[in-house]
């Protein structure tokens, strides 16, 4: 005596051109989700790493009410180089704060202004470790400066006529010029940098910082209350995030995920649809074995259970070579349209449960209504059409 399970078997057996229809629609639906899904975390995960490198999204400058300063284009408001600016040892707290990982550079600056030949130019102590990191967009002709030496931006370069290797004397203090930065577009083209060390024993501001940039964005960092919880760190600093810069960023990786989500919805509608499809064509062709199993007695649930297991096979198979034709077609796809090697895919376990379970939810649901109109079937009409 044959199992309903061997029956489902042998049905799709003795029409394999049917089963592998539903096989091949539900396989490419699931992998056309499995690449599309794949893809956008790939390129989030890309595009995220690529704008952490764009430099500060959260700066942290002193409570001030008094000489507005803009700063890379960005009005900071209330710094004055003649306040009680930040301690440079308090910014070690920041590195306490809860969401301290999502923190990829600290940078802290003390700025003043100084006086060269009959030019007043700002400037600026600079922790270039940080400034790699904070600011790679800056190129150098020639080198970071160490103790004695000066960075010049290129506005402040022509209009001192600096270039590499001059000397530069500051309030008594003889530095040369390790480099001259290429044009930014930015207040950057217009300062002079050195050590912060060197820096606050020229502005005589021993242990103390004008400002700070922070650079923190990963995936889902919460930037917001980052903000929070410096502030809270440093009572006695103002915190705030570049907003238009991480408004950006943030609505770039919603973009991204809100198009996977729309396509992979649009391709398993059309899954469903192959599989309710080609199920109701297949009951109607079995009329007559259909009425043969009731006939012998079989119930409507044992015809309801042998279509649900002829679809649960077919989603089975259809779950596992989608998962493994979407991840294939994705590694193809970003070697392909992406020029940049260090886009890494990754195997995910969730994903291909994922994958699984939808491929066989889609093919069980698609089958309800099939599997309902063969049970409902009536013995004796299908007899007669014997």
């Amino acid at each position: 005596v044959m199992t309903l399970k061997q029956i489902a078997v042998r049905n799709l057996m003795r029409r394999k051109g049917k089963a592998a229809f539903v096989l091949a629609g539900l396989a490419i639906g699931i992998a056309t989700v499995v690449a599309v899904i794949s893809f956008v975390e790939a390129m989030t995960g890309d595009i995220n790493h690529k704008l952490e490198k764009y430099g500060a999204n959260i700066l942290i400058v002193p409570r001030a009410e008094s000489l507005p300063l803009t700063y890379g284009g960005l009005s900071l408001g209330g710094v004055s180089f003649e306040m009680e600016e930040n301690r440079e040892t308090d910014l070690a707290r920041v590195n306490s704060i809860k969401n301290y990982r999502n923190i990829s550079a600290l940078g802290p600056l003390v700025l003043g202004d100084v006086k060269i030949d009959t030019q007043r130019v700002l400037l600026s102590g600079v922790d270039f470790k940080s400034a790699r990191i904070l600011k790679p967009w800056w190129v150098v002709d020639g080198v970071f400066p160490e103790a004695e030496g000066v960075l010049s931006g290129s506005e402040a370069a022509r209009v001192l006529n600096l270039q590499t290797g001059s000397p530069v004397n500051i309030k008594g203090r003889q530095l040369l010029v390790s480099g001259v930065l290429r044009p930014t577009g930015s207040q950057d083209d217009q300062l002079l940098f050195t050590t912060m060390a060197t820096a606050q024993e020229i502005l005589e501001k021993s242990g103390r910082v004008s400002m700070a940039e922070v650079a923190a964005l990963c995936q889902n960092c919460p930037i917001d209350d980052m903000v929070q919880q410096i502030s809270e760190a440093l009572p006695g600093a103002k915190v705030m995030a570049i907003q238009q810069v991480v408004k950006g960023r943030m609505e770039t990786l919603a973009h991204f995920r809100k198009f996977s989500y729309g396509v992979s919805g649009v391709v398993i509608l059309i899954g469903a649809l192959v599989v309710l499809v080609t199920m109701m064509g297949s009951v109607r062709e079995r009329t007559e074995e259909i009425g043969i199993f009731r006939a012998i007695g079989f119930r409507k649930s044992h015809v309801m259970r042998i279509v649900f297991l002829e679809a649960g096979i077919v989603s089975v198979l259809a779950g596992l070579i989608g998962y493994a034709a979407g991840f294939a077609a994705t590694s193809a796809g970003l070697r392909l349209f992406i020029e940049d090697r260090m886009v890494h895919l990754n195997v995910s376990p969730g994903l291909a449960a994922f994958s699984f379970g939808l491929a066989l939810v889609i093919g069980l649901a698609s089958s309800a209504y099939p599997a309902l109109m063969a049970a409902r079937m009536d013995p004796n009409d299908a007899l007669r059409a014997l």
